[in-house]
Order: structure tokens, then C-alpha cells, then sequence
């Protein structure tokens, strides 16, 4: 056993007594009993209501050398009355891998602390996705860049979507056939924690069919996870744009990030600022940006004045 994980197991035997004392028998359904000694649960409760041996609980509540896995944490977890933050803890002194639990829908917005983030940002565009590339929310400079009347038709807020249904002239990434094999990796990547998820395989199964390219990108089974690139862009009223892509996890939102663009040369930098000097007075400002509500669905791709909303992305 590794010297990490011999420091790791006295702090998860702290943790596991220290969890254990705050769950009273009646939280768990239990009768309290007789000349109870602990503030909490005993071991052997905890071991019966987890479906697990005595002697194998003693033992990792103890810091023995002894492995576990998921689903045995996993009933130790529930037992304790774990959250989120509690559970990936346990896992981490347990020398797990820890997967979040995906099982919860994905939010269709975000809140204003983010909104405001990413409208901070501007003139750097700004988007939110989810790991499937819905858009949550943007900010004005995303929406600058990434304006093409042509794709309010199409009626889905959707980053893949956008890219593979909109024909070569309208469409805004440029060397698609470069960019599209890494997102749809990303995607498959975040897929494997979905399988069987009706939005998931809805998603999945409308997009084949509509696009024979993704379809094919799709079978090619290839996974990649989200990582900083730099992007050509197109734009009717100033050209091409070099734009290097970052992602920022979102603390509380599992499973969405911030993908921010920074121009990566000097002509970029002035043709966004271009952008910028075009961009209608009533397109500033975060109260119709793409928020929550009213502005979440606006940000998703909803029109805003006579400007429909780009989707596309990183």
C-alpha cells in the first residue's frame, strides 16, 4: 500500500466515527435501546442497515488496509446520510474512483451569480453547456460572433445540433471537418454516464437521424474529454476569427462548464472589436442575456430584438 494511501486511512477511519455519531437510531428508523454508549449509530448498526459484514466495517472504520468498492460505499453512504461533498470525500479516502451521480435532470439555466460571470467576461464571448452541449446561458459578445439568421429555424438550442444540420455558407466554425470528430468525442465521453437515459438516447438517436455525418462519427466509438483549443470562426460582417476555447467547471452544477473565447492573434482581436462597435445599444446588458427564466430561454436561442442567438461553440 502506497504512503498516500496509509495517510489517507486514519483520516477515513475520523471520518466514518465522526459521520457515524451524527445519525441517531431514530433518523434511521431504529429504536433507541438500552445503556447506549455512542452519541450515534454502533458499527454493528451501521454494518446491518449497509447490507455489509461487522468485521468488514470494524475494519475500515479501523483504517485497515482493506478495499472497497463503489456500491459498498455507496450503502455505507446512504446509511450515513451522506451529501454530494461527503460522499466524493469518501470515495477519496478510500482510494475510489468517484463517479457524481447523473441520475438528476440537467438545469435548462443557470443563475444570475453565473449569468454575471459570463457577462463579466464580455468582450470575450461566453457560453454555458451541459455535457450534451445544450446552451444555458450566454453573454453578449457570444451572441455577436455567433449570429446566423438562419438557424432560428431549426428550433433546437443545441451546440452539435446548430453544427451539423447548418449547410457549409451559414455555418459559423470553419475546418468542421476537423472540429466536429473532437466534440462528438467529448460528447461519447460524457455519454458513458447516461447510457440508457431517455434524454440521453432521444438526443442520440434524433441527431442520427437528421445528420448522416454525426451518425457516422457517432459509430466510430472515439472519446475525448473537454480541453482548450483554438478555433476559426466566420462572420458575415468582419471574417474569419481565431479564437482559442477554455473550459471552466461550475462549482454546484455538475457536469456544465463556462467555455470562454479569447482572440488568439491581433487581427482577431480587432475584428471582435469590430464586433463589439456593431452591436445594437439594446443587445447591452444582462437583464435579456441569457439568464434564468425569460433569459435563460433567450439564451438557449430564443431571439432577442431582430437578432436571433448563435449555437455553437467548444
Amino acid at each position: 500500500m502506497g504512503t498516500t494511501t496509509q495517510r489517507r486511512r486514519p483520516e477515513l477511519a475520523a471520518f466514518l466515527r465522526g459521520r457515524r455519531a451524527r445519525v441517531t437510531p431514530a433518523d434511521v428508523g431504529m429504536p433507541p435501546g438500552l445503556r447506549r454508549r455512542t452519541p450515534g449509530l454502533r458499527r454493528e448498526e451501521v454494518a446491518q442497515l449497509s447490507g455489509v459484514g461487522v468485521t468488514w466495517y470494524t475494519w475500515l472504520e479501523q483504517g485497515r488496509p482493506i478495499n472497497a468498492s463503489a456500491q459498498v460505499l455507496d450503502a455505507v453512504a446512504r446509511t450515513l446520510r451522506l451529501d454530494r461533498a461527503e460522499r466524493e470525500h469518501l470515495y477519496h479516502l478510500a482510494d475510489v474512483p468517484y463517479a457524481p451521480d447523473c441520475t438528476a435532470p440537467s438545469p435548462e439555466a443557470v443563475g444570475p451569480e453565473i449569468q454575471g460571470i459570463i457577462d463579466a467576461l464580455d468582450p470575450r464571448p461566453a457560453v454555458v453547456y451541459n455535457a450534451r452541449y445544450d446552451i444555458l446561458a450566454t453573454n453578449p459578445a457570444y451572441r455577436d460572433l455567433f449570429f446566423v439568421p438562419q438557424i432560428e429555424a431549426f428550433g433546437v438550442p443545441n451546440v452539435l445540433w446548430t453544427l451539423f444540420i447548418a449547410p457549409d455558407p451559414v455555418c459559423p466554425l470553419v475546418f468542421r471537418d476537423e472540429e466536429l470528430p473532437v466534440m462528438v468525442a467529448t460528447l461519447r465521453s460524457s455519454y458513458g454516464r447516461h447510457v440508457g437515459e431517455p434524454a440521453w438516447e432521444g438526443f442520440i438517436r434524433r441527431l442520427s437521424a437528421a445528420s448522416a455525418h454525426f451518425a457516422a462519427l457517432w459509430e466510430s466509438g472515439d472519446v475525448a474529454p473537454p480541453g482548450p483549443r483554438v478555433k476559426t470562426f466566420r462572420h458575415e460582417a468582419v471574417g474569419e476569427l481565431r479564437m482559442t476555447s477554455v473550459s471552466l467547471s461550475i462549482n454546484g452544477m455538475p457536469e456544465c462548464r463556462i467555455v470562454a473565447y479569447t482572440p488568439d492573434d491581433d487581427e482577431s482581436r480587432r475584428r471582435s472589436a469590430v464586433l463589439r462597435e456593431l452591436r445594437p445599444p439594446e443587445a447591452e446588458g444582462s437583464a435579456e442575456a441569457g439568464g434564468a427564466g425569460e433569459a435563460g430561454r433567450a439564451g438557449a436561442g430564443e431571439t432577442r430584438g431582430s437578432r436571433p442567438l448563435m449555437r455553437t461553440g467548444s
